[in-house]
C-alpha cells in the first residue's frame, strides 16, 4: 500500500446555522412568574405539599385561620388569613420558577428531538459494500441495532461510529455552531440521537433503549421530573421537621400561659392577641408560622433546582442530585494533563540520534513509525521529518501498523518481504520502547537515559525510537522531543483550588522526570506518572480509603472503570458509551478543564443551602422577640424593655410579622436560583462570612423590616 508523508487535511465545513438558544432568562422575569403562578397554585394540593413538612403545616394552619375568620369575623383575622394564604403560595412559587426556567429549556431540547427514520442495516459485518437496509422509526430502533447516516440526515440514536468519519453539527444539543469530527475507533466515536452528519457517512451502533436517550435524559432533568432529594437535602428536612415539632410545641405551651396569666391580671385590657380565654387560634397559628423555619422549607426545592439549572446551562448533564453535591465537598481532582492541563497538541520539535546513529537515519525511522498514527503529535513527527529533512512523499509496502495501546505504550509498523518481517520499528514511552529492545536480544546506552532524562527535565514529553532487523539484536535510534504548553492562568485556577482545600493530581503517561517538570509548571499538588488504567483505580481507592470525595475526567473505555469508582465522574460526550454511562456527569462540550466549574457549582449550592439556613433561623430569632413583648406586655410590663420596636398593638406586630414572613420569601428567590456567590477560600473563612452576613443580617432584617410593615398596618382599621 502507499500512504503519503503529507497528511492531506480535512475539508472544511460551511458552518452549521445555530442551533437553539439555551434558556438564560431574568431571575424575576415578569413573564416567567406570571406563567409559573397557575403552577404555584396547583402545588397547594396537600398530596403534593406534605413532602415539604414546613409548609405543609402552614397550609393547614392557613386553613384552621380561614375557618376561624370565616366563625368569627374581624379585620385582623382576615387580614392575617390571607397573609399566610399567600406565605404558602409564594413558598410553591419560588419552586415553580425554577421549575419553569427548566420547563422553558426542556420545550428548546423537545424542538431539538426530531422523529426521524432510521436506514437500519441488517446483517452487517465490517467492510460491507452494499449491505441489507430497511427504513425504520427511530423511536423502534433497539440496542445493538446498526444505523447508516450520510451527509445531511440526522442521527436517529445515540450510539458509537463502528465505520467511517464524519462531520457532525451538535448544535442542538450544546449550542456550539462548530461542526465537530466523529470517527470509529477511539476516544471520539460516541454520536448522540438528534444531532445531524454534515459531510461523509458514518455507521452506528445504537447504545441506548428507545426513550433513553441524551436528550430524553436532559429533558426530564431540567424538568424535575426525576429530581430526587439528596442526602444533604434530607437530612436538612429532617432538622427543620424537628424544629417544626419543637416550635409546635412550645407554641403550644403559651395558650395555658396566657390564660393563667390574663386570670392573674384581670384588670389588663384585653386585645385581639390576648384575651380572658387566653391567646386567640390566629395569633398561635401565626406565632408559629413566624416561628418555623418558613424561609428556608419554602427555599429549599428552589435552591436544588437551581443548582442543576446551573449545570445544565453550562452544558453538564448530571445524572443525579447526590452526584451534585458531592462535588461541593470534593477533596481531591484528578486531572488528565493532555488536554486538560496542556494543550493536548504537543509537537515534534528536535530529534536526538544515540550511540552514533545518524540523524537522517532517526528521522526516516520515526516517520514510519508515525505515517498511520492520527494524533497531532504523530503528525507533527510525519511533518517535522518532511520539513527538516525533506522526507517527503514515499512508498511502504507490504507495512504492518502497530497501533498505540494503553497498556503497550508504543506503537509502530512491521516491514515484510516475502514471507518474513525485515524490520519492526517501535516508537513511544522511554521505559516500553526499552523494554523492548531488551526483550529483542539488544541492549540500552546511559547515552539513552540521559538524552530521556534532558528532554524530560526541560518539560518536553520523550519518545524514544528504535527497530530491530531481521538476524540483528534491537537497538535504540535516538528520542524524539515533544514540546508540551502549559494552558494560560491554569495555576491560578489550581491556587483557587488548594485556597478552597482541595488536592489536585495530575495524571499522565509521562515518565516521571517529564510529569514533575509539568507539575510544577502547573502548579498541581501532586502528580501520577505513566499511569494505566489499573493505576487510577488505585489511586482512587487510596484516596477513599483516608475518607476523601474524589472527582475525575475521563473520555475512553479504559477510563470507565475509573469514573465507575469515583465520587464525582464527569465523562466526555466526545467519549465512548463506556465511559459515559460509567461517569454520574456527562460534558457535552468535552471541556475538561469543566469538573473545576462543576466543583465551584457544588460548592455554591451547599453554601447557599447553609446561608440561607442560617439566615431563616436567624429570622426565627428575631421574629420571637418582636411578637412576644408585643403580645404579653399588657400584664407582665417588666417585658415592655424587651419591646425594642415599639410596635403600634400586639395585633400590628403579629400582622407585621406575618406579613414580613412572607414578603422575605419573595424576596430571597433571586438569591436562591443564583447562589450565594462563591469565593476560594477556607471553610473557616467561609463559616465566618456566612455567620456575618446571613446570621447578623437575618436577625438585624425582621427589625428592620416588621418596624416598617408596621408604621403602615396600624393605621388600618381593626388592628
Amino acid at each position: 500500500m502507499s500512504i503519503a508523508a503529507q497528511q492531506s487535511p480535512r475539508v472544511a465545513q460551511p458552518p452549521p446555522p445555530h442551533g437553539p438558544t439555551r434558556v438564560r432568562g431574568g431571575l424575576l422575569d415578569p413573564k416567567q412568574l406570571i406563567r409559573s403562578f397557575p403552577d404555584a397554585l396547583r402545588k397547594l394540593n396537600p398530596a403534593a405539599l406534605w413532602r415539604n413538612p414546613v409548609m405543609f403545616i402552614v397550609e393547614i394552619g392557613s386553613a384552621f385561620t380561614t375557618v376561624l375568620a370565616i366563625v368569627h369575623p374581624t379585620v385582623f383575622a382576615w387580614l392575617t388569613t390571607c397573609w399566610l394564604w399567600l406565605t404558602v403560595v409564594f413558598a410553591n412559587l419560588a419552586e415553580a420558577v425554577a421549575e419553569g426556567r427548566g420547563k422553558a429549556q426542556a420545550e428548546t431540547l423537545r424542538r431539538a428531538k426530531k422523529e426521524t427514520v432510521a436506514r437500519r442495516l441488517r446483517d452487517w459485518t465490517p467492510g460491507a459494500e452494499r449491505p441489507d437496509e430497511e427504513a425504520v422509526p427511530a423511536q423502534l430502533l433497539r440496542l445493538g441495532d446498526i444505523v447508516v447516516i450520510e451527509a445531511g440526515q440526522t442521527i436517529p440514536g445515540d450510539g458509537d461510529v463502528v465505520e467511517g468519519i464524519a462531520s457532525v453539527d451538535e448544535s442542538a444539543i450544546t449550542g456550539e455552531s462548530a461542526p465537530v469530527i466523529r470517527e470509529s475507533g477511539g476516544d471520539r466515536s460516541a454520536v448522540t440521537g438528534g444531532t445531524k452528519v454534515l459531510s461523509d457517512r458514518i455507521v452506528v451502533r445504537i447504545t441506548q433503549r428507545p426513550g433513553e436517550s441524551f436528550i430524553d435524559r436532559m429533558i426530564a432533568l431540567v424538568e424535575g421530573a426525576n429530581r430526587q432529594k439528596t442526602p444533604n437535602e434530607i437530612a436538612l428536612n429532617i432538622l427543620l421537621a424537628a424544629l417544626t415539632i419543637i416550635f409546635l410545641l412550645a407554641v403550644a405551651t403559651l395558650q395555658p400561659l396566657a390564660v393563667y396569666s390574663k386570670a392573674q391580671t384581670p384588670a389588663a385590657p384585653d386585645n385581639a392577641a390576648l384575651t380572658s380565654h387566653g391567646v386567640t387560634g390566629v395569633v398561635l397559628v401565626s406565632l408559629l408560622v413566624c416561628l418555623i423555619p418558613t424561609t428556608i422549607g419554602a427555599l429549599l426545592s428552589a435552591i436544588g433546582i437551581a443548582g442543576m439549572d446551573r449545570l445544565v446551562q453550562r452544558n453538564v448533564l448530571a445524572m443525579s442530585g447526590r452526584a451534585v453535591e458531592a462535588a461541593g465537598d470534593v477533596n481531591t481532582l484528578l486531572l488528565d494533563k493532555t488536554g486538560t492541563i496542556t494543550l493536548g497538541n504537543r509537537q515534534a520539535r528536535e530529534f536526538t540520534p544515540v550511540d552514533g546513529v545518524d540523524e537522517k537515519a532517526l528521522a526516516d525511522a520515526a516517520q514510519l513509525a508515525s505515517l498511520a498514527d492520527e494524533t497531532p503529535e504523530g503528525r507533527s513527527i510525519v511533518v517535522h521529518a518532511k520539513q527538516r529533512y525533506g522526507l517527503r512523499e514515499r512508498q511502504v509496502n507490504c507495512a504492518t501498523w502497530v497501533p498505540f495501546t494503553a497498556q503497550t505504550r508504543m506503537s509502530g509498523v512491521d516491514l515484510t518481504e516475502g514471507a518474513g518481517v525485515v524490520r519492526r520499528i517501535r516508537k513511544g514511552a522511554s521505559s516500553a520502547v526499552l523494554k523492548w529492545v531488551r526483550d529483542h536480544g539488544g541492549h540500552t546506552s546511559d547515552h539513552v537515559a540521559m538524552v530521556v532524562d534532558g528532554v524530560s527535565a526541560s518539560g518536553g514529553t520523550p519518545l524514544v525510537v528504535a527497530e530491530a532487523r531481521s538476524g540483528e539484536p534491537a537497538r535504540a535510534l535516538g528520542v524524539i522531543d515533544l514540546k508540551d504548553v502549559v494552558k494560560a492562568g491554569m495555576r491560578e485556577r489550581f491556587d483557587a483550588m488548594r485556597r478552597m482545600g482541595i488536592r489536585t493530581v495530575m495524571i499522565t503517561g509521562d515518565n516521571p522526570l517529564t510529569a514533575r517538570a509539568i507539575a510544577a509548571e502547573a502548579g498541581v499538588d501532586d502528580f501520577l506518572a505513566e499511569a494505566k488504567p489499573e493505576d487510577k483505580m488505585d489511586l482512587i481507592r487510596r484516596e477513599q480509603e483516608g475518607g476523601k470525595l474524589v472527582a475525575m475526567t475521563g473520555d475512553g473505555t479504559n477510563d470507565a472503570p475509573a469514573l465507575a469508582q469515583a465520587d464525582v465522574g464527569v465523562a466526555m460526550n466526545t467519549g465512548t458509551s463506556a465511559a459515559k454511562e460509567a461517569g454520574n456527569m456527562v460534558d457535552l462540550d468535552s471541556d475538561p478543564t469543566k469538573l473545576i466549574e462543576i466543583v465551584q457549582i457544588g460548592k455554591q449550592l451547599l453554601i447557599t443551602r447553609g446561608a440561607l439556613t442560617t439566615f431563616s433561623i436567624a429570622n426565627d430569632i428575631a421574629k420571637y422577640f418582636a411578637i412576644i413583648p408585643a403580645m404579653f406586655a399588657a400584664v407582665y410590663p417588666g417585658l415592655d424593655r424587651l419591646n425594642v420596636m415599639r410596635l403600634a398593638s400586639p395585633s400590628s406586630a403579629i400582622l407585621s410579622a406575618v406579613i414580613f414572613n412572607a414578603l422575605v420569601i419573595v424576596a430571597l428567590i433571586p438569591l436562591a436560583l443564583r447562589g450565594v456567590r462563591y469565593r476560594p477560600s477556607s471553610a473557616a473563612a467561609l463559616l465566618r462570612r456566612n455567620l456575618l452576613v446571613y446570621g447578623v443580617g437575618g436577625i438585624v432584617t425582621p427589625f428592620v423590616g416588621i418596624k416598617l410593615i408596621d408604621l403602615a398596618v396600624h393605621f388600618l382599621p381593626g388592628v
